[in-house]
Order: structure tokens, then sequence, then C-alpha cells
């Protein structure tokens, strides 16, 4: 599965700090978890600083010099002046005659161990830099609202976080019950319109935002042998905003599982916060052992992307 190197994560907030949006992604971060609503994020979206700054994060890795259909690649920007690509990604989202239209996505099929292939869809670079200058604003509301047990394609977290997190379990709470797997397919078979309601109940409320989603998604997918195709579900592997959105989608089913025992209103309701080195910590023991008397089950979800690792105590008669 991949990962994001920790260097990356230091250089992402490094450029964060230079462009000066921090401080906007920490005030967005707040909001959300205030439960505010969202409904004027374009305007951050092409602002200046935040256009610059996709360009410096796309400009760090090393797939913006992989080309798209059309051939083109992250050197292409980098001839430009500041000013020349802060234009042309304003013209490009908003001021076409049809609204923003993406050019097709190049399709790849990549070889996994097993035998099988694993498809990628690679977006042309001035797409990719679009959905990075997306993907970092909606990227610390999104965080404000996911589970805390998901580790994949979030910032400052790894497999090795996901990792810990299962020896602890196994250790330290003695959950010896382990159910692995993965959602077959699932960045193919993404229903569009559920994804774009759950981003509304999340507090993303900016309709021209939703729009350039959808768009997104829909964009066509032009195959191996030259045929192009028009997607009405899924979201492509190897655009920079896709495990973002297959974050989004998976986000229910980390709090339904958490509900069924951690988030569980009794649980909750007997909860208490205690220091532990200094820091308040919310000890929901009492409401755990009231619980284990009933016939509710202990388990906890582990998520790394579409991987997930339920876990359950040993029932011991």
């Amino acid at each position: 599965m991949p990962k994001k190197s920790k260097s990356l994560c230091v250089d992402d907030l490094r450029h964060a700090e230079y462009y000066d949006m921090q401080t906007t992604f920490d005030t967005l971060y707040q909001k959300s978890m205030d439960g505010e609503k969202f409904e004027h994020l374009m305007e951050l979206i092409l602002s200046r600083d935040n256009i610059l700054l996709a360009y410096r994060n796309i400009k760090a890795n090393k797939g913006s010099y992989t080309a798209g259909t059309d051939n083109q690649n992250i050197t292409v920007i980098g001839r430009m002046t500041p000013d020349m690509v802060v234009k042309k990604v304003r013209f490009i989202v908003t001021e076409s005659q049809h609204g923003y239209r993406p050019k097709p996505v190049r399709r790849k099929d990549i070889p996994k161990p097993n035998g099988k292939t694993r498809p990628l869809g690679i977006p042309c670079i001035w797409d990719r830099l679009v959905q990075q200058c997306v993907k970092q604003i909606l990227e610390p509301i999104c965080e404000a609202k996911f589970y805390n047990n998901s580790y994949g394609f979030r910032p400052n977290r790894s497999v090795e976080h996901a990792i810990s997190k299962n020896y602890t379990m196994l250790q330290r709470m003695n959950l010896h019950y382990v159910i692995e797997f993965d959602i077959k397919g699932f960045f193919d078979n993404v229903n569009h319109s559920k994804l774009i309601k759950q981003m509304w109940a999340m507090g993303i409320q900016d309709k021209q935002l939703l729009f350039v989603i959808r768009r997104i998604l829909s964009a066509p997918i032009r195959m191996q042998d030259g045929s192009t195709i028009i997607p009405d579900k899924g979201t492509p592997q190897g655009g920079i905003i896709s495990p973002l959105l297959a974050n989004i989608v998976l986000n229910e089913l980390d709090w339904w599982v958490a509900s069924q025992w951690e988030e569980n209103p009794l649980a909750l309701q007997k909860a208490k916060y205690r220091i532990i080195r200094t820091s308040p910590v919310l000890d929901k023991g009492s409401g755990y052992n009231m619980m284990r008397k009933t016939r509710l089950k202990e388990m906890h979800i582990i998520r790394y992307a579409d991987d997930c690792a339920p876990r359950r105590r040993v029932q011991v008669a």
C-alpha cells in the first residue's frame, strides 16, 4: 500500500508556512470542528497563495513529471511566471465557456504482485494542479470530521501508525479476534451522488465547488487501446484528490463501527477526563465495563484506505 514519506509531510508544512496558508488551514479545521458550514470555498481555492502552494507541492512529487493525455508535465507550468499560472488556473476553473471541463485521464494498468493489474488514472498536469488546489482547502475541513482510527492517505499518518495501533490492541487490550478485509474494486465503484451528499453533510456546501468535484469525477478516461469512456461511478486511482474523496466515502463506515462500542452512548455517558502525563484524556473505562455485562460485543476498526481490520475481544466462558 503506498504511503507518504515523512520528509514530504515536513515539506508540505514548510511550503504552507512560506505561502502564509497554514493559518488559513488551521482556521478551516477549527471551524469544521465547531460544526460550521462552508459556502464560499472557491474564493480560497482560487486565491493566489493557494495556487502557488499547490504548484510547489506538486513539483515536489516525482509523479509530476509523468505526462497525461496532452503529453505535458510540470515543466510546462515551471516555464511560466507566477501571475500567468494563477491566471491560467482561474480561467480553466471559472472563466471558460462551459465551466470547468477536465481533459481526458490517461489509463494505465500497473502490474500487482498477485499477477493482476491495478488501473491507474493519470490526469493532465493542469487538472492535477486544480485538484491540488481543491485538496488543500478541503483537507483541513475533512480532517476535523474523520475518525481517529483511519490512517490511510492522511497528513502526519502512515501505515506504521496503523500497525502500532494493531499491536496496542493485541498486547494491551486483549483483542485477539481479527477480521481483515478490503473492499473489492472500491475506487472503481464510488457512487458519485452519494459522495456529493456526504460532502454536503460534512458542511462542504459550496455549490460551485461541488460542481467542480462532479466534473473531476466524470472526466473522460482514455483507455490504453485508444478508446474513451465516460465514467458514471468511481474515482480514478492516480488522481491527487481521489484518496481524500475515498476517505470521505468510508468515514461513515468508521463512525458506524465506532458507534457500536467506542462511541456508544453508554460509554460516553460514563466517560470522565483524567490527566495522563499532564494531558487530559477521556477515560471510557467505566462505560466499557458496564457494556461488557450486556450482550454488546466489543469491536474496534483500524482502517488504512479501503483495507480494514475490525477487532473483537476473546470471549472466555
